[in-house]
């Protein structure tokens, strides 16, 4: 039996069990949009700063990094994705 698949006694540790859960699933989904965009980005032979990486790479916004995701194909520069 899997963790997550426990059903916990006690919401005690049940909530913060599962807020963590899916805290932990958002991050990822962040993290895998975001390298989406940079790979993209790599892709098309178009360089990306430290700074533009670090902007993409630290937004949780998941509305904000799909909007980066429907850009990329069209942009010349990195910079662009945030006009």
């Amino acid at each position: 039996m899997k963790l997550r698949d426990y059903e916990f006694k006690t919401e005690l540790i049940g909530r913060p069990f599962r807020e963590g859960e899916a805290k932990g699933k958002a991050e990822g989904r962040d993290e895998g949009l975001a390298e989406a965009v940079l790979e993209f980005l790599d892709s098309r032979g178009i360089g990306v700063s430290d700074e533009v990486r670090e902007r993409i790479t630290s937004s949780t916004d998941l509305e904000e990094l799909h909007g980066w995701a429907r850009r990329v194909a069209a942009v010349e520069r990195a910079e662009d994705l945030f006009d």
